[in-house]
Formats: C-alpha cells, structure tokens, sequence
C-alpha cells in the first residue's frame, strides 16, 4: 500500500483508515487527501471526536450497549419493558432495531455468533451475562434477533438450549418477504423463510 512521495505520516495515516470496515487501499488514500485537504474543516474535529470518544465512550456492563454512562441511556431509561430482552450480534444491531422503534424492551449485545470457522467459542461471547438475565423471575421472553447466517442460526439453537431452564419463552425475528420487495429478487432462503412464517390476512 506505499504512495509514492508520500512520507510516514501520511503512509500512517492511510494505513490506519485501510483498517476501517469498506475502506480498502485506495479509499483509504482517497480519504487521507480528503482529510488533509479540509484540515481545519473536517481534520481537526474529526481528531477531537475521536479523541473524546476514546476517553469517554464505554460498554454498558449490563447489555454490552456503548454509551458514555454505565449503565447507558436504554439500561436506565425507566420506560423500558423489564420482561423482555432482545439479544442481539453487535451495537449495530441494537442502533439498528432502536431506529426502527418496534422494540420497547431491554436488549443484551452477544459481541459476535460462534464460528467454528473462525474460532469464536460460547467463552468468547457475552452468553454468561444473559444466562443470569434471563434468569431473573421479571424477565418472561428473550428475543433473539441474530443475522439469518448459517452462524447465526446455529448461536441461536445453542442459546435457545442455554436459556431452556431460566423458564422463559425464547422467540427469534419473523424471515421473510421485505416490505416493498418482489419475489423474482428475493433468494431462496427467504422465500422459504416467508412460507414457514406465513400468516392469516
């Protein structure tokens, strides 16, 4: 990834852009000369943000949630529903299901699925915490929204097992057809998925 001409603060620079999720090499020097072309503009704040994100921002020892306050703004807020808990893979997901705004309960972020492709073991997950939520006699439903991968659903059997003796009912997300979506474009899977989940009109 060497640019010509360009010296070890730049090349620095790139490399650690090129280590951002979408960003390869050349985006990642499209983005530097971006940045070092709006110094004042864009540069500077974004070094402030990120210098402040890193001294402030931090995981919720609850959910897994990032915020700025432990626990964060979901765990406090005291509007939540205390029976239900929707586990989730990443923060992302939590942001994702929070925009949409179906979801009025708690939520417990996994940090991953397990793959045994790539090593990641029910130990390197946060499924020890949820176990001891799901434990508690408020709790009635946990919620599994994981990603309809082969991962995925395979994190979501061992969970489903794992929670069986906290006596709670263990639901996962409706699959299927997408609103506005047309069925010559949908793969195979979720086709089927939308068959297994059909329901009455």
């Amino acid at each position: 990834m060497r640019t010509a001409s360009a010296g070890p603060e730049i090349e620095r620079l790139i490399t650690l852009l090129a280590k951002l999720p979408g960003l390869g090499p050349r985006s990642a020097r499209r983005a530097a000369l971006h940045l070092l072309g709006k110094r004042d503009a864009v540069m500077r704040p974004l070094a402030d943000a990120l210098a402040d994100a890193a001294d402030k921002i931090r995981a919720c020892s609850t959910c897994g949630n990032l915020d700025v306050t432990d626990p964060c703004a979901v765990c406090a807020a005291p509007n939540r529903a205390e029976k239900e808990i929707c586990v989730v893979e990443t923060v992302g997901d939590l942001w994702a299901l929070e925009r949409a705004g179906a979801f009025k309960g708690r939520y417990h972020v996994l940090g991953g699925v397990l793959s045994a492709l790539d090593g990641v073991r029910p130990d390197d997950l946060n499924i020890a915490k949820l176990i001891e939520r799901a434990s508690d006699e408020a709790v009635t439903e946990i919620v599994l929204a994981l990603n309809a991968t082969v991962d995925g659903q395979t994190t979501a059997h061992y969970l489903a097992d794992k929670l069986e003796p906290c006596g709670v009912s263990v639901t996962s997300l409706a699959r299927g057809v997408p609103v506005g979506g047309e069925l010559d474009y949908l793969d195979d899977g979720t086709l089927a998925a939308a068959f297994r989940s059909r329901s009455a009109v």
